[in-house]
């Protein structure tokens, strides 16, 4: 029996595959347990539609998030920072702090997608990595300053 998985089933397949499954394991698990669908022209026709309607979103996303790196591409973000002797930095700048100062700005950009390669804890220039999507990531500056 052909089936279409709306989930993803281990060892069988990943969501929105068409798969050749017996009967039993259909009627009694799959079917039962809400994991896929029977395959007729009528879903298969439903499954299509839904992953143009998904690809339509994701390049919706894609150019959403190129507008947002061509105007932060290379911005430059200050942070005033408390020094010691020797202009010893107090602590480091977070992923955080650098989201926060973006909403400031107008952009709302998640820490998680903030990537920090080393410790910001020293004065001067930092290049920081934004990786909005798999597509879209770019580098933004953050200066240290007394």
């Amino acid at each position: 029996m052909k089936v279409i998985l709306l989930k993803d089933v281990k060892n069988q397949g990943k969501k929105d595959d068409i798969i050749d499954v017996s009967d039993g394991y259909a009627n009694n698990y799959l079917l039962k347990n809400k994991l896929a669908v029977m395959y007729t022209e009528g879903s298969k026709k439903i499954l299509d539609q839904e992953i143009k309607q998904r690809q339509d979103e994701e390049e919706a996303l894609v150019e959403e998030y190129n507008q947002i790196k061509k105007s932060l591409k290379d911005k430059k973000l200050n942070f005033k920072v408390k020094t010691g002797t020797q202009d010893r930095v107090f602590g480091t700048i977070s992923s955080k702090q650098i989201s926060e100062e973006l909403m400031k700005l107008g952009y709302k950009i998640d820490k998680k997608k903030i990537i920090i390669n080393g410790p910001i804890d020293c004065l001067g220039s930092h290049s920081v990595l934004v990786k909005l999507h798999k597509k879209v990531e770019f580098n933004i500056i953050i200066n240290l300053i007394k």
